[in-house]
């Protein structure tokens, strides 16, 4: 069927209902015309490529459900695409609805195009991140024009949405010098493109050739995210006057998007205080109208390496309670080491855990059902009807069998003594035997 549309927002202003736009309403359980009318004005996006043939497509709002994306990729370090392959499956199984590829060693083209012919989740990139590998050559030798020209590789090659820090210029230099971060950037991609702008005394190009850029995500449905260069990398720097000035220009460049009917999201923090999330939220939304929110973490303490998917859930938790819509996960190995498959297990699970006690609280349609048949499947002692409710049943499954209790009705915390089977049998007048 011919497509007589730009992209997902074009069509939403134009009245156009798209397959992607059913598909979301649908899971959302909300009314077509009014998701229609949240991806006309920018406050739901539906990331979908053109060339992404095999998408399972999904909108990111605050208004819908809490959705997750997952950061994997080779590293001069650790360099086995087929190992990164198992862990994107792995995360797509357990339920993440977007793969980040942050690849930074090797020939990424094979891959990230495997990724788009092989995975349904949505696929984003950092485009930043390829130009020294696909080039070759060192940062400072790259034009800017070599960085939209891998925009526009990615954009062919069929991801859903790339990663683009344009928020920085070169009056950000300036502040970084002057400001005294105690953690300077910690955005790769925002470091690089500090260094690069440093180096060659150009401005951002990102910035200076926005315009550009949209014409590509216009050409194949792209959404852009924008970065945050000036996230806070520790408690310190939060809600800094460096990160809120990158994110007053972010506004800025919403608003010339929107102009094109290309979608945004916008990228946040970073390392946040639990008492300064809830703000920063508002903030964000304010200043950029309601344009999707998508947040790495936030982590609430800067001392818990090798725990940080557990500071970073409860950040997560936080900010979506409070309009964030895209929570990136954070692993056991942020800020040690690339993580394995078990790590990402471990992020994705409190990454959900941290999305759905969100949802719940935002009230989601039918965010709170599968709690509700827990809560009655325990009421009955059914383990069976547990695990199928469970958010990780192999994990539950396995530590209830590795400590099998003597009675079936009972785990070996409580035996005899367990209160549910106590009051079951008390409110069906029978006799409670305990020894």
């Amino acid at each position: 069927m011919e497509r007589n549309y730009t992209t997902q927002m074009d069509a939403a202003r134009r009245g156009i209902v798209t397959p992607e736009i059913e598909t979301v309403a649908k899971k959302e359980q909300m009314p077509i015309e009014r998701l229609m009318e949240l991806v006309a004005c920018g406050k739901v996006v539906i990331p979908a490529n053109r060339n992404h043939k095999c998408l399972n497509p999904e909108g990111v709002g605050s208004m819908l459900r809490t959705k997750i994306n997952v950061n994997l990729g080779v590293s001069r370090d650790c360099k086995d695409y087929n190992i990164e392959m198992e862990k994107v499956m792995s995360a797509v199984n357990m339920g993440a609805e977007a793969i980040m590829d942050l690849s930074s060693h090797g020939n990424t083209s094979p891959f990230r195009c495997k990724l788009t012919r092989e995975c349904p989740a949505m696929i984003g990139t950092v485009p930043v991140y390829d130009s020294v590998i696909h080039y070759q050559r060192d940062l400072d030798s790259l034009t800017a024009q070599d960085f939209i020209e891998v925009v526009r590789l990615h954009a062919q090659e069929g991801v859903d949405f790339v990663t683009l820090h344009c928020g920085i210029t070169r009056k950000t230099i300036d502040q970084i010098r002057g400001h005294k971060r105690k953690m300077n950037i910690v955005s790769r991609g925002g470091s690089l493109v500090f260094a690069w702008m440093c180096m060659t005394g150009n401005e951002n190009p990102f910035y200076e050739y926005f315009d550009d850029i949209l014409e590509i995500c216009r050409e194949y449905d792209v959404t852009i995210s924008l970065g945050d260069a000036c996230r806070p990398g520790c408690l310190a720097d939060a809600t800094d006057v460096c990160q809120i000035e990158e994110l007053v220009r972010l506004g800025e460049l919403t608003k010339r998007a929107w102009e094109k009917d290309v979608q945004v999201m916008i990228e946040g923090p970073g390392h946040v205080p639990m008492d300064q999330i809830a703000a920063n939220m508002k903030v964000q939304q304010t200043i950029c109208m309601g344009a999707p929110f998508y947040v790495l973490g936030p982590l609430v303490t800067d001392i818990a390496p090798g725990y940080d998917h557990i500071t970073s859930a409860i950040g997560g938790a936080i900010a979506a309670m409070n309009g964030a819509a895209f929570l990136c996960y954070v692993t056991p190995a942020e800020h040690l080491a690339l993580p394995n498959v078990d790590d990402v297990k471990q992020g994705i699970i409190a990454s959900k855990i941290a999305a759905h006690a969100a949802d719940i609280a935002k009230g989601i349609p039918g965010a709170r059902d599968i709690d509700d048949r827990m809560a009655e499947a325990r009421r009955k002692l059914d383990w069976e009807a547990q695990w199928e409710c469970a958010i990780d049943p192999e994990t539950a499954r396995a530590i209830r069998a590795d400590r099998s209790p003597e009675h079936e009705d009972s785990c070996s915390m409580c035996g005899k003594f367990c209160a549910v089977r106590s009051m079951n049998k008390a409110l069906n007048g029978e006799h409670i035997d305990i020894l």
